[in-house]
């Protein structure tokens, strides 16, 4: 193919020639270079005086001695300090009397759901409504109490945590696999338990059931199914369930296996002003 001619006024092209097109030598604008020596120049200045190179154990320092981790370290520290006085108040007021003042009750519903979502919805869920096995806290059912003082007993110590002396301790009997009770004993509890809360059952099997109910469970449960706070027994009377909903292949399973849910102690974890923020908002979500 003919070589194109090259015009007067074209520039200088650089010496290559694809099937007789040739490549113009243009020079970048001015401002594009400039920009990128600046940036060049910035790059080498940030490297001299920002942490840049990863060591082994560690990064260059740099020249100024930047450091991201202080700086949010110290922004923590003053966030902290400017609330050091609502903190102090709230671990210095009596349990009973925060949720009448207004400021602290605002404060310690901020920040005890922020701790909540934090640390406790992955058992009892965001809001608090729970799971299987893990109490709704929105309601108005407690195995352990719900007054502010026995939330905040059950958040500081936790229950059945073996790492705290001072936590709450009280099992669900295995009555089948410690064999206190034959298979077709058990059946016939399942069976009545239901009966507690209103369920229809045979006469006969209600019968049997209530004797066995009274030998076996009346003394954690109470006579008529209510529950006992002070041993953390279920209530059986009133419709809600932590484990299932009131089925009797559920109920079976812990008659016969027992029930050994964990609470976590959190003393030690967080601070005592943190667990009374937190006791605040759980007992603004449901409680006596």
């Amino acid at each position: 193919m003919a070589k194109k001619p090259v015009k007067k006024e074209d520039p200088k092209t650089t010496g290559h020639s694809w099937d007789g097109i040739e490549e113009f030598n243009n020079p970048l604008p001015r401002w594009w270079l400039w920009t990128l020596y600046l940036t060049i120049i910035w790059g080498i200045a940030y490297v001299i005086a920002y942490p840049a190179w990863p060591l082994i154990n560690g990064a260059t320092p740099g020249l100024l001695g930047y450091s991201s981790r202080i700086e949010v370290k110290n922004d923590i520290e003053a966030a902290n300090a400017a609330l050091e006085g609502l903190n102090t108040r709230i671990v210095e007021a009596d349990l009973t009397a925060i949720e009448s003042d207004e400021e602290l009750l605002n404060y310690a519903k901020r920040g005890g759901a922020a701790i909540f979502f934090t640390n406790c919805a992955q058992c009892h869920g965001e809001g608090g409504a729970g799971a299987d096995g893990f109490p709704n806290l929105n309601d108005d059912d407690w195995l352990w109490g719900g007054s502010i003082e026995d939330i905040h007993l059950t958040i500081s110590h936790g229950i059945r945590d073996e790492t705290d002396y001072d936590g709450r301790v009280g099992d669900m009997l295995a009555f089948g696999d410690d064999q206190m009770l034959e298979p077709e004993q058990i059946d016939i509890l399942a069976a009545y338990v239901p009966s507690l809360s209103g369920a229809e059952v045979d006469p006969a099997i209600a019968e049997e059931g209530q004797a066995l109910f009274l030998d076996n469970c009346a003394a954690c449960h109470t006579d008529d199914g209510s529950g006992d706070v002070f041993v953390g027994s279920a209530d059986l009377a009133d419709h809600i369930w932590l484990y299932g909903d009131g089925d009797e292949e559920t109920i079976r399973q812990t008659i016969t296996h027992g029930r050994k849910g964990l609470m976590p102690s959190w003393t030690g974890k967080l601070t005592e002003a943190q667990i009374r923020m937190v006791a605040v908002y759980v007992h603004t979500l449901g409680a006596e």
